[in-house]
């Protein structure tokens, strides 16, 4: 028997509950893993409140990603071994698996070995927030050296780890915040310039600091009618992803930028990444390569035990994280 985190209706974060369950041994192409840390993300919060892409099946597993130690692997498994300490990566649905648990499956296309000397808690904070960044900037907007890119919501654990990956090529990371109180904490994390102001000041500062270029790429989880003022800081032919949906309203495309710079707007999710095979195996190799060599640093705010994890939830929530959110277990 183990204790997963599920929920049996939608709502806030007193929804979730510890079910007692036989968890079965895996399946062919499957790996079963002794959780020793699991990692939050806002997209749990949006499908545990019925936000979500797709609505819940009750009663409804949890989590994304997370690191332990492999417990056993179905046939066809190759690469890995019991013993191993591996993490997941979002390369799933919820619908079929979930990884709120003291011990779950992952299908093995997944699950990645971790680096030497990376703590669990470290692997279970990776690979979302790293792989929809690099997804974005790197493999579908190409991002090079000089060329600057807004982040939106960049003291989130996706926005911190653009800054880094920003850093990595060359580029110029400009975070968005809504608060200055977030400032420093953004400098330290190797933001180039933070922009607290929102409306008409915004596009002006970026024009400001890129002389009038404007930024190659915005990436941004908010959306909303502030969508506007990061458009018209988009420099010619320039790509806004949208990558979440923090603000549910629609987006305000003002015409003019969209035609006058050849503008590109379009939804973003991992998943383009992370179900495609080639693109999949690219994102691992940059990842694992970026941590082995330091250039990525995730980067934790606080941790709860497994007991707490619906304290988690409010905490995130309460949007003052400045990184990531992990559960230890």
């Amino acid at each position: 028997m183990s204790r997963i985190v599920r929920f049996h209706r939608i709502g806030g974060p007193e929804v979730l509950q510890f079910d007692d369950i036989d968890v079965s041994a895996p399946q062919a192409g499957e790996v079963q893993i002794r959780m020793r840390a699991i990692g939050l993300n806002r997209a749990e919060v949006m499908y545990r409140s019925g936000e979500y892409v797709h609505p819940p099946r009750f009663p409804a597993t949890l989590g994304y990603e997370g690191s332990g130690v492999v417990e056993a692997v179905g046939s066809g498994v190759s690469g890995f071994a019991v013993g191993d300490a591996v993490s997941v990566v979002p390369a799933f649905s919820l619908l079929d698996y979930g990884m709120y648990g003291e011990l779950v499956k992952a299908p093995a296309h997944a699950v990645v070995k971790n680096p030497a000397g990376l703590s669990f808690e470290q692997a279970a904070a990776t690979w979302m927030m790293y792989g929809t960044a690099w997804g974005a900037l790197i493999e579908l907007g190409g991002l090079k050296q000089g060329e600057a890119v807004l982040i939106g919501a960049a003291s989130s654990s996706v926005g911190l780890a653009a800054i880094e990956i920003a850093n990595a090529v060359g580029a110029v990371p400009i975070a968005l915040t809504r608060s200055d109180k977030k400032r420093d904490a953004l400098l330290r994390a190797g933001a180039k310039h933070v922009i607290a102001s929102g409306g008409p000041a915004l596009t002006k500062q970026v024009l400001e600091l890129t002389g009038g270029t404007g930024a190659r790429i915005a990436f941004d989880p908010v959306g909303g009618p502030e969508s506007a003022h990061q458009l018209g800081a988009l420099a010619q032919h320039g790509t806004y992803f949208q990558y979440g949906t923090l603000d549910m309203r629609d987006l305000s495309v003002p015409a003019m930028d969209l035609l006058g710079r050849r503008l590109t707007v379009r939804g973003y999710q991992i998943f383009e990444i992370t179900l495609d095979a080639a693109r999949l195996e690219r994102a691992k190799r940059f990842i694992t390569e970026g941590l082995a060599s330091g250039a990525l640093k995730p980067a934790i705010d606080r941790t709860f035990p497994f007991d707490r994890i619906a304290d988690a939830h409010r905490y995130m929530e309460s949007g003052e994280q400045v990184g990531k959110i992990v559960v230890t277990v």
